[in-house]
């Protein structure tokens, strides 16, 4: 099963890099055969719903030249373009569309920073003799509190959610994306490596954002890449300054890079 998830992850690294919680779905498939057809199907999904919302934006720029010009207001023309084309009933639909395709995403990523710090960071690193039901409780707390952070955000009307999308990404990428790649290419990455990946290209992507990209000009770029290339460097640095891991944990980087590992 690894073997398959590493051959695939070879060929669509630059997917894994910026969307680890799709990425486990790959891992969790219940064949290596069906890793092809999933592929496959998964591309071609994304080209269409890429390809319809830039359709989308330009029909509607069309239609309304005037209207919605700000960004924050642009992101509007979808629901525009369905109340004024459609029957009332078909409008109602396409409105109940939109809002489950919201709370399908939100709750999912809700899920996941919420298990991630409750299993990773509370009793992986805080508490580590710490209960099922602790971590369900801090789960659930930790889920509240991203909720209320959220609903505080979308209380800004001035808020464009392209850019919100476009800095978590961000973020998604440079702390784990290069950890990733290191883990399943380089043998030698260390558990100080990973950590200090994952702290260097999270916090760049904060820095960049707010500071550094204020200079204008060639730092005035997508602070993902700035952020991978700082996380891939700290991965290098950190891990050549601790130990190698064992050679147990070698055997097994080996067993499954060359395919022989059961």
């Amino acid at each position: 099963m690894m073997c398959g998830f590493a051959t695939f992850y070879d060929k669509h690294r630059i997917i894994a890099e910026r969307m680890p919680q799709v990425l486990l779905r790959f891992m969790a498939i219940r064949k290596e055969d069906e890793l092809k057809r999933s592929r496959r199907i998964a591309m071609v999904w994304v080209v269409i719903s890429l390809a319809v919302a830039v359709f989308i934006g330009i029909v509607g720029r069309q239609l309304y030249p005037v209207e919605h010009l700000t960004k924050s207001s642009a992101e509007s023309i979808f629901i525009t373009l369905s109340t004024s084309s459609l029957p009332a009933i078909l409008a109602g639909f396409v409105m109940a569309g939109i809002l489950a395709a919201t709370i399908s995403s939100s709750d999912s990523y809700l899920l996941i920073a919420a298990s991630a710090f409750a299993k990773n960071i509370y009793q992986g690193i805080g508490n580590k003799r710490a209960s099922d039901k602790k971590v369900m409780t801090v789960s659930r707390i930790t889920l509240l509190v991203l909720a209320l952070i959220a609903i505080l955000i979308a209380l800004d009307e001035d808020s464009v959610i392209f850019q919100i999308v476009s800095f978590a990404w961000a973020g998604f990428g440079a702390t784990f994306g290069p950890l990733m790649l290191f883990s399943l290419f380089w043998k030698r990455t260390t558990k100080a490596g990973a950590i200090a990946g994952m702290l260097g290209g999270g916090g760049m992507v904060f820095l960049w954002k707010l500071v550094i990209s204020q200079l204008g000009g060639v730092f005035a770029i997508y602070e993902l890449l700035p952020a991978f290339i700082f996380s891939s460097i700290c991965i290098v640095v950190f891990s050549l300054l601790t130990k190698a891991p064992s050679k147990e944990i070698e055997e097994d980087f080996e067993a499954v890079r060359t395919g022989s590992l059961g």
